[in-house]
């Protein structure tokens, strides 16, 4: 007579491996919504919150489903190790936000002048929904200068219109969309070269017939300035651009300002997450990430 063993199957494992591939599915989706799709912010955070709930339920089952693998060598082991990867990615994720939420200042908006911070041209303006957050005080600017003391301006020797053309190929190399702008014919050089018209034997002929003719053009009319978009300090240009985080799509607001001052030109730089009364730190490295590139790019004539 043949003795026949069923081998125990392991029931929490299987619901575990569900459970898991339930909120790493939902977790893929909410984040292609977010970065690719219309899922605005407040709604991002909180879908992702959502998706580690069924990841946190799969977690104890997963182990239990080891556990009687070991015990007894019940079926669901290769199930229980499939729930825990699907459950590290939400998981994974929501313990990252929390980790920086906790060890970052509860701040949103970093500038490299805390004294006289780079104003906004167009104030950035979002439905906060349920992610309100306060007005910018001297308590968030002192806490950013004890969390985050290597943000200052920097101070090149150069000229505006050379470090403006080094800004904006920086604000280009990284991804930054400009919107908005000011001040920048101030970056135009004095001195044009001009190109004389030669002869064949390489020497300018004088009564060679330039190339271009200018046309004249009418004279524009002038445009009224509004207390809105009052005029730029001589000297002085703004960029203001947006931006998103690579994997999470976060979206972030910067606006570079040039000032010249004698020899030098000083540049800061601010940053301001469009959503919650948190950047995570994120954008303390956004600026941070601009300042080293344009140092690199201004390699040589970088001061203090």
């Amino acid at each position: 007579m043949t003795i026949r063993y069923d081998r125990p199957v392991s029931r929490s494992a299987f619901l575990a491996r569900r459970l898991g591939l339930l909120g790493a599915g939902m977790m893929v989706v909410v984040v292609l919504g977010h970065r690719f799709g219309p899922l605005t912010t407040p709604d991002f955070v909180a879908l992702v919150a959502i998706s580690a709930v069924p990841a946190a339920l799969a977690l104890p089952l997963a182990l239990l489903g080891l556990a009687r693998l070991w015990q007894i060598g019940a079926l669901g082991g290769v199930a229980a190790a499939w729930a825990l990867f699907y459950a590290t990615l939400p998981l994974g994720l929501v313990g990252w936000a929390t980790w920086r939420y906790l060890d970052r200042p509860p701040i949103y908006d970093v500038s490299s002048d805390l004294v006289d911070p780079p104003q906004w041209l167009r104030t950035p303006a979002a439905r906060q929904q349920w992610m309100e957050r306060p007005e910018i005080s001297p308590a968030s600017r002192h806490a950013q200068m004890l969390a985050y003391p290597g943000l200052t301006g920097h101070r090149y020797e150069g000229a505006l219109d050379r470090v403006y053309e080094a800004v904006r190929k920086v604000v280009d190399e990284s991804g930054l969309t400009v919107v908005a702008e000011r001040g920048q014919e101030f970056a135009v050089p004095e001195f044009q070269p001009l190109t004389p018209a030669r002869s064949e034997g390489g020497r300018t002929d004088p009564n060679a017939v330039p190339e271009s003719v200018p046309v004249p053009q009418p004279r524009p009319e002038p445009q009224p300035v509004g207390p809105a978009a009052p005029p730029e300090p001589i000297g002085t240009v703004r960029l203001q651009a947006m931006t998103r985080t690579f994997a999470l799509g976060l979206p972030f607001d910067v606006v570079i300002r040039l000032r010249e001052e004698a020899e030098t030109t000083l540049v800061d730089v601010r940053v301001a997450s469009r959503y919650g009364p948190h950047d995570l730190g994120i954008g303390d490295e956004i600026a941070e990430h601009f300042m080293h590139t344009l140092d690199a790019e201004l390699l040589g004539i970088a001061g203090d």
